[in-house]
């Protein structure tokens, strides 16, 4: 039987597109107390079902698929430019498809504005009841209002008409960076991308036998599987080693083995493969938060999936990438140098090269030689940075790494941070390798 928590998000999941949801009334319809409700709400809105804002309340909106995650709703855009709404509330769960700057007259703005866009502009009347008449929802900067006629016409299309204390600019720039955040999150594998494409999860019950996961063992070929009780909540995992000498009447949480490690569907494929590696497992459960088993990934999955991610271009820039913009490689014998300038966005308060950019840099010299001995997927497992000096902004650097041990599934570098001629750094890496 379901419990409390998901007959709430079953009941929210149920509701139309628009609604407006409060603690109180979800607490009353389905007979629940207010903490109970107000939990459910808050795991709603993480699952993308709902969207809360300031002075207007909870929206069930739309929940966007993977492949549009960069569009925001336009009760997203609130939260982001920390605005308020003045007008057609009902249409807050509606798609932004683009945004249109008003600094033009209003017949040059007329040919840019179209259903689904949204118009920044400031307190100019009669541009944002031509924008709404085009189907389009307003921004109104500055912190200005509108007026009376404009938010009943708003409430009447049921598109939004919002204000924010922002500038134009500050603004733009902001629902900009918002956009270009998702395209980064687009590019990142998810373990839910891999999942929700198996057509067939392979269990056992734990009242099962080891009988019967030897007729899943001819069925499947495979030797590991999930365990799960009569609610489909995962308890275990079974394998060949636990299994080998026993009689086949013997249940299967005689020998399991149990709280097993799972992950979340989203648990990213790189988090995912970093586990699978440190703690030496084969196959990993996927669970959703009551712990019902979702799926399963195993390490072919995994390199699958990592060799994916490598041969797709890429959209956005993180933080990694804008690091090594500003380096060169070059290779001495067996050696690897990147060579590059310390710019002001790498640099803490003081002026020197911040701990995380340097570790980036250590990381990226190292797996760049390692690569010239292992062909496979590299997992970092510890960085010991064990000598450093102030390296200061503008300053040029090489950092030099040497492989000084490696097998099959292994390597250790050594790594030197040097700065005119002189070393300023020194570390040692070692990182697990994922075999193709």
């Amino acid at each position: 039987m379901a419990t409390k928590h998901e007959q709430i998000l079953n009941y929210i999941e149920k509701l139309s597109v628009g609604s407006k949801i409060s603690v109180r009334q979800v607490a009353r319809d389905l007979g629940v107390s207010e903490g109970t409700a107000y939990r459910a709400i808050k795991d709603a809105e993480n699952l993308g079902y709902v969207s809360t804002i300031e002075r207007v309340g909870t929206v069930r909106i739309e929940k966007k698929d993977k492949e549009n995650i960069e569009r925001l709703t336009f009760a997203e855009v609130v939260n982001i430019v920390e605005g308020h709404v003045l007008g057609g509330r009902e249409g807050l769960y509606k798609t932004l498809n683009k945004f249109v700057i008003g600094a033009m007259k209003l017949e040059a703005m007329m040919k840019y504005i179209e259903s689904g866009s949204l118009l920044i502009v400031g307190n100019r009347y009669e541009a944002h009841k031509l924008a709404l008449e085009n189907g389009a929802a307003v921004l109104i900067t500055g912190g200005f209002d509108t007026s009376e006629e404009v938010k009943l016409l708003a409430d009447e299309l049921e598109l939004p008409i919002l204000s924010t204390s922002y500038d134009t600019f500050t603004v733009a720039s902001i629902i900009n960076r918002a956009i270009y955040d998702r395209l980064i999150k687009k590019e990142i594998m998810m373990v839910e991308d891999i999942i929700y494409e198996q057509k067939e999860v392979n269990y056992l019950y734990d009242y099962q036998t080891i009988g019967d996961w030897q007729l899943l063992l001819e069925k499947t070929k495979h030797s590991r599987f999930p365990v799960v009780d009569h609610q489909m909540k995962l308890v275990g995992v079974v394998t060949s080693k636990d299994v080998i000498g026993k009689e086949t009447t013997i249940s299967i949480d005689k020998v399991m083995t149990r709280n097993p490690i799972s992950v979340l569907p989203k648990t990213s494929i790189a988090s995912a493969a970093h586990l699978m590696v440190w703690e030496g497992i084969e196959l990993l459960p996927v669970v959703d938060s009551y712990r019902r088993l979702l799926g399963v990934i195993s390490r072919q999955d995994v390199l699958k999936a990592l060799q994916y991610i490598q041969n797709q271009p890429q959209i956005g820039e993180t933080i990694d990438d804008l690091i090594l913009k500003q380096f060169e490689e070059y290779k001495i014998d067996d050696s690897v140098i990147i060579k590059g300038t310390v710019t002001p966005q790498m640099t803490n308060q003081f002026g020197s090269l911040s701990i995380g950019p340097l570790t980036s840099l250590i990381k990226e010299a190292a797996h760049r030689v390692l690569r010239k001995y292992k062909k496979g997927d590299l997992v970092p497992e510890n960085i010991m940075i064990y000598f450093i000096k102030p390296i200061q902004i503008e300053n040029e650097i090489e950092v030099k790494a040497k492989v000084i041990e490696v097998s099959r599934k292994f390597g250790k570098i050594e790594v030197e941070v040097w700065h005119n001629n002189k070393i300023v750094g020194k570390a040692l890496m070692t990182s697990q390798v994922i075999e193709r």
